[in-house]
């Protein structure tokens, strides 16, 4: 098989836990950028890395890199590309185009330009006048930064956020990706406790409860790059059957959620039981004021409603000062919480957090407060791993081994 440049598109902020998540695949040439992780892979890298990053948005092919401050250089430059290496004659190949800071600033004509080259370019392969494109889709896009155009084309086709288990969504639901990163960036282990006391559709528990027993998110979906003749379907048989040998199901999990709005845990019990986990994950209908998490050595994790999302500044002040009352009765837990709040740790009571990281929930400012408490003692973890046998050495079972006390 051919090795190639492949892209991870990421939400800004999370190209560090994308390029973890590669690495942990094994894929080791890797190249961190703004809003992308570039590797080196070949074609069971693609099925791969579709059904396994929690993290990332989607799975590009580089197909080349030019500089183009005119549309006579952007056609050139695609043109020299290498297109019938993948599109077949009978293939749908739309163009997506974006521009920043760029000459070409016009992405409607920069589309067209780029789709005449295209074909252009695959008339001299196939001598064909005329491509019917009613085949396997193969959309290419054209980014232009800093008179900079990149060529690529999306082997995911909806956004990897899709995993397919929320088919009802609350207000501001949180992304399955920025749930699964808080999950990745916090020390929760399968063997801790885990609660979210402003759950809503109960993202951040389900995605938990995937990396706990080692579940590849993208197993509920297709990919448009499962109909290439690129990529062979024993590939993708291959990447599936690691999935599924490498889930972990054999032990408990302690996962709790819980909301003040009866409707938004309908929706979490209805996603959890589409994924599979309903018998794990438990939700329940309670304001944080009497929330009363169980266990030792656990981890908090959660996005709080705050005004520029739900509305409300007032209630969102108060949801944060009960959450700052319900921390300060958990002296083993480790608390992690994502808020624009450029006060959250006045308004949580005044702790400062040990550590805090910006990250995007959508085109919001947020930080990454993490309070960090007292790891567990050896004997917790070996009393709680007794319930579970012993895990793979396959790379693909690390993602959530790896995870802890990393950032």
């Amino acid at each position: 098989m051919s090795q190639f440049d492949l892209i991870a598109t990421t939400p800004m902020g999370l190209e560090a836990v994308a390029a973890r998540e590669i690495r942990d695949l094994g894929y080791t040439d890797v190249t961190v950028e703004n809003g992308r992780v570039i590797f080196k892979g070949d074609e069971l890298a693609i099925c791969r890395a579709n059904l396994w990053l929690r993290t990332a948005d989607r799975i590009l092919i580089k197909m080349g890199q030019f500089e183009a401050r005119t549309f006579d250089e952007l056609f050139e430059g695609t043109k020299a590309l290498a297109w019938p290496d993948w599109i077949p004659n009978d293939a749908e190949f739309p163009v997506q185009g974006r521009s920043y800071k760029s000459q070409l600033s016009s992405v409607p004509a920069c589309q067209g330009i780029v789709k005449k080259a295209v074909v252009e370019k695959m008339k001299l392969r196939s001598g064909t006048e005329w491509f019917a494109e009613t085949g396997a889709r193969y959309v290419i896009e054209v980014a232009l930064l800093n008179d900079v155009a990149t060529l690529t084309i999306d082997t995911t086709g909806p956004s990897l956020h899709k995993r397919g288990y929320r088919k009802l969504v609350t207000e501001a639901p949180l992304k399955e990706t920025m749930a699964a990163a808080l999950v990745l960036l916090s020390r929760w282990r399968p063997e801790r406790p885990l609660y979210d006391p402003f759950c809503g559709s109960g993202t951040i528990p389900i995605e938990a409860a995937m990396i706990g027993w080692n579940i590849a998110p993208g197993l509920r979906r297709d990919f448009p790059s499962e109909l290439w003749d690129n990529i062979p379907p024993e590939l993708w048989e291959q990447a599936r059957e690691e999935a599924y040998d490498s889930v972990r199901d054999d032990f408990p999990l302690d996962i709790v959620g819980s909301d003040i709005d009866s409707s938004a845990i309908d929706v979490a019990l209805a996603a959890a039981k589409a994924a599979g986990l309903a018998g794990q994950l438990h939700f329940r209908v309670e304001p944080v004021a009497k929330a009363r998490p169980r266990g030792d050595y656990g981890c908090l994790i959660t996005n709080p409603p705050y005004g520029e999302r739900l509305g409300d500044q007032q209630d969102a002040l108060q949801a944060l000062r009960q959450l700052g009352s319900l921390t300060k009765k958990l002296p083993t837990w480790s608390v992690f919480v994502l808020s624009p709040d450029k006060q959250l740790e006045s308004s949580m009571g005044g702790r400062r957090a040990d550590k805090k990281r910006k990250l995007f929930n959508g085109r919001i400012e947020c930080n990454l407060a993490q309070f960090l408490g007292p790891l567990p003692p050896r004997n917790f973890v070996q009393s709680a791993q007794t319930h579970a046998s012993q895990a793979s050495e396959s790379p693909l079972s690390q993602t959530a081994q790896n995870s802890e006390g990393r950032d």
